[in-house]
């Protein structure tokens, strides 16, 4: 059977993914999936740069807004499902299904088969905990040095697949995985139903740091304070998975007097250069996936133009 074409574009935030995707979609008949933890929510919009209307330019997009902060919450599993149906939808009707985002867990659950087999399994346990990590990466390698220092001991922090798996037994047994042999394994050799074709931006340190300076400084110009304002009316609290994402954990300590306004705005820079960093580390991981460095392009429509020949199956020569 034919496996289903899709394209993936990740990269750190503030790289220029979503202006870059539009374009791309434009060239290839495409449709995009936000692959962002913090797009799913409805209101959750100047924080988590959720392309507006006018930048969307006639491009489909889904999996943004789909939830209600307040009554819902996201989580990995969930994500996999709605992608998955999107992407079904997409190719049904003949266009090219283009997953953009920067939530590594989520390009995962698409691109890899994440299923686990074992001593004890509970398919919600887990993705809550993927979720946990998505909001708060290294949160779980930490809970797993408490739970189990030995599993912890031998397994990198950025395993995050056995790190999941190990935690989730503790949780479910009482007991370390050890116990059961160690089965942290796929033993099934599942395959994914797509034929997938990875692209990520990279920039220079400086630049990339200086582009999200900016991008904290233009999100609070243009009214970030006063959206974390009407997310606190509607409901939303401070300990909500949804609102421990970058910008909206800062300006709530602000708006709740914790903190003054620019100690806030001060943590948001500090902390998304800090994600950048892990996101980068994270998907340099993946073999599969060619790299555009954003400077190497006049401009981009140039930039579009490689990225769509490496998305259509075409050389590029890679650049780090």
């Amino acid at each position: 059977m034919e496996k289903t074409k899709i394209g993936v574009l990740v990269g750190p935030t503030a790289s220029g993914k979503t202006a870059l995707s539009v374009e791309i979609a434009a060239r290839m008949d495409a449709e995009i999936i936000s692959a962002d933890s913090i797009q799913l929510y409805k209101g959750f919009d100047i924080g988590s740069a959720k392309p507006t209307l006018q930048e969307r330019r006639g491009i489909k997009h889904h999996l943004i807004d789909v939830y209600e902060p307040v009554e819902q919450n996201a989580s990995v599993a969930r994500f996999q499902t709605l992608a998955q149906q999107a992407i079904a939808d997409i190719s049904s009707r003949g266009k090219f299904p283009l997953v953009v985002g920067g939530t590594g867990l989520y390009v995962n659950a698409l691109t890899y088969p994440l299923s686990f087999t074992g001593a004890a399994s509970d398919h919600e346990l887990r993705a809550n905990l993927a979720e946990t990590e998505a909001q708060s990466p290294g949160s779980l390698y930490k809970l797993l040095k408490e739970l189990d220092p030995k599993s912890a001991a031998r397994l990198h922090p950025n395993d995050l697949k056995r790190i999941i798996r190990a935690v989730e037994v503790v949780k479910l047994t009482g007991k370390a995985i050890d116990e059961f042999g160690g089965d942290f394994e796929n033993k099934k050799n599942e395959e994914i139903p797509y034929d997938v074709k990875l692209i990520a931006l990279t920039m220079p340190r400086e630049l990339l740091y200086a582009r999200i300076e900016q991008r904290v400084d233009d999100m609070i110009r243009i009214g970030l304070i006063d959206e974390v304002k009407r997310l606190k009316a509607l409901g939303v609290t401070a300990d909500m998975p949804v609102m421990q994402g970058l910008g909206y954990k800062q300006l709530y300590a602000f708006l709740d007097g914790a903190c003054k306004l620019d100690e806030a705005i001060a943590a948001i820079k500090l902390e998304t250069r800090h994600f950048a960093k892990r996101q980068l580390t994270w998907f340099k991981r993946d073999k599969r996936i060619v790299w555009f460095d954003v400077t190497q392009y006049e401009g981009r429509e140039a930039l579009a133009e490689a990225a769509v020949c490496a998305l259509e199956g075409g050389d590029h020569e890679q650049t780090h």
